[in-house]
């Protein structure tokens, strides 16, 4: 028995010095490299979160930053563009409170108008002497023919008209969109007058049908006076030549004649009556 526990311890020592120390090396290294690896792991990390904080990394971070935003060219158009879909605003807020207040709308020309309008036909209905009397053209209320019925009863004018059966002289007013603060166009119509200051397509001369002469505070009514006694100053008479007679007045030469004696009047300045009827 001894014998055999001899035997045994042999064998063991013998293994125990025949095994190869390079394996106990091996495993020593392997546990150590482990041991090292897992240092270097650990100082691999370590290191990174301090390589971090280096200028280099930060460069680099710095850079990758820029390529993911809009370089300066881009960022500025598409500043630019932004302005101007917010009307030069950096934003639609700050665009919104900047936009300025609106403008006052002038009062509407075409109320004042009507209103003068309807004022004045209501005051010629309630003249009684018969002077003048009106007719919508076309239920125009801005278009308007007038009839003369009375001149100067001591002038050939008159006469004329006695003589001529022509119970009252015709004329056509226009009021323009910002009547009363410029004047209406006037020409006659019917009959067809010779002087009297009424020229080619039956324009009539005076002052204050022009914007120069123009008050807002003249009426019809006293254009249609002033315009009478216009016709008797300036000797003005029934056209009774043959065919001369027939002859229609036409807007549109009446409408040419005006706009060139204006311009003749403001060059040499406006003389109505003539000098010669004082």
């Amino acid at each position: 028995m001894a014998n055999l526990l001899r035997k045994i311890g042999l064998i063991r020592l013998h293994d125990r010095d025949t095994e190869d120390p390079k394996h106990h090396q091996g495993s020593l290294k392997g546990t150590k490299g482990n041991q090292k690896n897992n240092a270097n792991k650990h100082c691999q990390t370590a290191n990174e979160s301090n390589i971090l904080s280096t200028p280099e990394i930060k460069a680099r971070k710095l850079d990758q930053l820029g390529k993911d935003k809009p370089s300066g060219k881009d960022k500025q158009g598409k500043d630019a563009k932004e302005k101007q879909q917010t009307g030069g605003g950096g934003s639609i807020a700050t665009s919104a409170s900047s936009i300025p207040p609106l403008v006052p709308q002038r009062p509407n020309c075409t109320q004042v108008r009507t209103r003068r309008l309807m004022k004045e036909l209501q005051e010629i209905r309630r003249l009684g002497d018969n002077f003048i009397t009106v007719e919508l053209v076309e239920d125009n209320l801005f278009e308007w023919n007038v009839k003369l019925h009375q001149v100067d009863k001591d002038s050939a004018l008159w006469q004329d008209m006695k003589e001529t059966n022509t119970e009252f002289i015709l004329l056509n007013v226009t009021f323009p969109d910002n009547f009363p603060f410029s004047p209406p166009f006037m020409r006659v119509l019917s009959p067809r007058l010779e002087n009297g200051y009424v020229l080619d397509g039956g324009a009539i001369c005076m002052e204050l049908l022009t914007p120069r002469g123009w008050s807002s505070a003249y009426t019809v009514e006293a254009v249609m006076r002033q315009f009478a006694a216009s016709l008797v100053k300036g000797q003005g008479r029934i056209c009774r030549k043959p065919g001369k007679s027939k002859k229609a007045f036409n807007r549109k030469e009446a409408e040419a004649t005006f706009k060139s004696l204006v311009k003749t009047h403001e060059k040499y300045g406006w003389v109505s009556p003539p000098v010669s009827d004082g």
